[in-house]
């Protein structure tokens, strides 16, 4: 297991309305629900994506952006479209709510008659570096139709949260990468209506949104997160898949070293100036974010429980390891999840 891997688990489609609209200019749809993470890819024509509060993005054919809530965006068809906003939440893949007539497969060009909609997959949504409005007219000329495919993500709990805090509120990935290959399946699928499509769709949003980020973590010029960047190196990867594998081992430095094939304090220092902490200080913020989660997954499970399985063989060891680390005793946390989950639905 590496650090990517685990952050992006919790990040999965599941249930997508998904489908395509032939959207004619002018059209302008807001998506209201401001999900923790919005996918929007064009398969054909272009528009503009405009986050709330930021400038706007040109969404060109095969270019795709990804919006980090809870900031809501719109979609339009250049800036300052003359359209009337229709809001696109959980109900946008119901047409008398502005969106796609069938929840999977292609609209016929002019079938639709409420005059746009979108692919709309998971919860909700809303993400990349401001570009250049200028191009308004090159971005959403209206040459032929525009096919927007939406996959929208919840993110639960507190190991997805940190790839989240990694990511600016929009960015972008243009066309001609390894997601143009996941592109082409998608076209292919939403075009057909066969049994077990709904899982194939799940997984494709899963595997073009986990092809995104590569690829913007690894544009030239790029300022990665540290943990990315510390994954390519040969010592140092090696220790963050091992903490990563095996979170609840009884981890020393000399026992990572001598795993890695190092010195204690090459790997101590390779490890702090890649990564920006020492690995044990890692290992244990790692082994509270782990905790967080059970604390809430699992009501019936007793803080020596989640302890132990984090690799604390003493609870009050492990208590005062996660009030240092997240500024409250487990208990308290879990009280406090527990109740926001509960206000939520």
């Amino acid at each position: 297991m590496d650090a990517f891997s685990d952050l992006i688990r919790g990040v999965r489609a599941h249930g997508s309305l998904f489908g395509a609209s032939t959207l004619s200019p002018p059209w302008a749809l807001h998506f209201v629900d401001g999900a923790p993470l919005t996918l929007c890819t064009v398969l054909s024509g272009a528009g503009w994506i405009v986050p709330e509060h930021r400038p706007p993005e040109p969404l060109r054919a095969r270019e795709t952006i990804v919006v980090r809530g809870p900031a809501t965006f719109t979609f339009v068809d250049e800036v300052g479209t003359r359209a009337e906003p229709i809001a696109c939440g959980e109900h946008c893949a119901t047409p008398e709510q502005g969106g796609t007539r069938h929840r999977r497969g292609w609209n016929d060009p002019g079938e639709d008659d409420c005059g746009g909609g979108a692919g709309y997959a998971g919860d909700a949504g809303g993400a990349g570096d401001a570009g250049d409005a200028g191009d308004a007219q090159d971005a959403g000329d209206g040459r032929g139709a525009t096919t927007l495919i939406v996959g929208a993500y919840p993110v639960r709990g507190e190991i997805s949260r940190r790839l989240l805090d990694a990511l600016p509120v929009v960015l972008r990935v243009e066309s001609g990468g390894t997601a143009d290959a996941v592109l082409d399946h998608l076209a292919a699928e939403v075009s057909v209506d066969t049994p077990g499509q709904q899982v194939v769709l799940d997984r494709l949003l899963d595997w073009m949104l986990v092809c995104t980020l590569r690829e913007w973590f690894d544009r030239p010029g790029g300022e990665p997160p540290a943990w990315w960047a510390a994954q390519r190196d040969p010592v140092v990867g090696d220790a963050l898949r091992l903490l990563h594998a095996e979170p609840a081992a009884p981890w020393t430095v000399a026992a990572l070293a001598d795993h890695t094939g190092v010195s204690r304090s090459t790997l101590a220092k390779r490890f702090a100036d890649l990564v920006g902490e020492p690995p044990l200080t890692y290992l244990t913020r790692w082994r509270m974010t782990l905790a967080a989660d059970l604390l809430v997954e699992r009501q019936a499970a007793t803080v020596a429980d989640i302890a132990r399985t984090v690799g604390y063989s003493d609870p009050f060891g492990f208590s005062a390891a996660f009030k240092r680390v997240r500024g409250i005793n487990p208990s308290e946390f879990r009280r406090t999840a527990t109740t926001l989950a509960s206000l939520r639905n």
